[in-house]
């Protein structure tokens, strides 16, 4: 008793290979989205990538810039969580009586 294989259209294998490059996600988080295996749409990327290189390379951030992009959101939200931090603690102790 063998499983029928799926078949996907190749305009669903690009949907999934442009929203794995143009975001930040990951192979798996957008194979696990989809149901489809990781290793399956990591090879649709790579047929993906290399007929579309030129348009790729046109806004598209490398994986070192992806990883910088990362670490500064990071960065980011962290003295976001300070400032607010630091407001509420000058609120407490404005009002404090001496």
């Amino acid at each position: 008793m063998t499983a029928s294989r799926r078949r996907f259209s190749q305009e669903f294998k690009d949907e999934l290979c442009r929203e794995v490059v143009s975001t930040s996600k990951t192979i798996k988080a957008v194979a696990d989205e989809y149901g489809v295996g990781a290793e399956t749409l990591r090879n649709w990327l790579k047929k993906y990538r290399t007929e579309h290189t030129s348009q790729e390379t046109a806004g598209v951030l490398t994986l070192d810039e992806r990883a910088r992009l990362r670490e500064l959101e990071k960065e980011n939200r962290e003295l976001k969580a300070e400032a607010a931090f630091l407001k509420k603690a000058a609120a407490y102790f404005a009002r404090e009586p001496r």
